[in-house]
């Protein structure tokens, strides 16, 4: 899968700065849009940098609307759409068997997962999405390997 990010659909790039909330849940809607299922996007930012707002778009992206809330302490939340979404936070995942628990592949089979702290997933094959603070609600949304 290629993500890319663009305001229309002719244009494209690989990074992208967002300057509000709502702009960041508009990029992952572009996202959203395009996603199927066996998709894995692996997000990577701070505490704080934008991570589940921009899992809230990829939601709507995907036409969802379940409420989206940060999975740190559930792991896991699905939302139902055109393709469901598994939405998996590892901030707290440890260990390898924890990982296995969480049932990566069946989420795949049935959709596209999206997991947060991604960078703590070895997935070569997999998107990653770099999420950067860059003060007040500025944000750069760049993809490090698609």
């Amino acid at each position: 899968m290629v993500v890319t990010f663009s305001s229309r659909s002719v244009a494209t790039t690989t990074s992208r700065e967002t300057s509000s909330p709502e702009e960041t849940e508009s990029a992952g809607e572009d996202l959203g849009r395009r996603l199927r299922p066996g998709d894995l996007v692996l997000l990577k930012g701070e505490l704080g940098a934008g991570k589940t707002t921009f899992v809230r778009g990829i939601a709507r992206g995907v036409g969802s609307t379940a409420p989206v809330a940060s999975p740190t302490f559930q792991l896991v939340r699905v939302y139902p759409g055109r393709v469901q979404v598994a939405h998996v936070d590892l901030y707290r995942v440890e260990s390898g068997a924890e990982l296995r628990d969480l049932g990566l592949e069946e989420l795949l089979d049935a959709g596209a997962v999206v997991v947060e702290w991604g960078e703590r997933l070895d997935s070569p094959s997999a998107t990653l999405i770099s999420i950067e603070h860059l003060g007040g609600d500025r944000r750069l949304l760049r993809v490090e390997r698609s």
